[in-house]
């Protein structure tokens, strides 16, 4: 199944309407409480790896979006940094039997081309809101 991707002006939209869409922010706790869209629900699909630099898979990813959204028919955005772990967990909860999954592109800083230049500016970037802490 083809992951719909949207830029994060129509993310914001969407959370903004009545069609009841949740941000499910998928980065570290750390990245999460430095800056966030408001009403974001944070469960990470990495997290930092507590012996050393780096990051590891969250093996509870699955199970935590299932307790926090039991309805596979809710409606969610995903998002990360910059658009990768997103994109593999909209893979993931489409695979799972979600129905209502859009991915943000850019994430919330932005999407970078190989050059290291931003091709899709993020949720902070384009001065949407935000706030920090959990």
């Amino acid at each position: 199944m083809e992951i719909r991707r949207i830029e994060p002006q129509e993310a914001k939209d969407l959370l903004d309407s009545d069609a009841g869409y949740t941000y499910l922010d998928v980065r570290s706790k750390a990245e999460f409480q430095a800056g966030h869209a408001p009403g974001a629900v944070n469960i990470p699909i990495m997290d930092q790896n507590p012996q050393g630099p780096g990051m590891i898979p969250n093996p509870n990813f699955l199970e935590e979006v299932t307790e926090a959204f039991p309805e596979k028919s809710t409606p969610l955005v995903t998002a990360c940094l910059r658009g990768g772990r997103s994109l593999k967990a909209a893979q993931i909860l489409l695979q799972e039997g979600y129905t209502d999954i859009v991915d943000m592109r850019g994430g919330y800083d932005g999407e970078m081309g190989p050059g290291g230049q931003i091709t899709v500016e993020g949720w902070a970037r384009l001065g949407l809101p935000t706030e920090t802490g959990e």
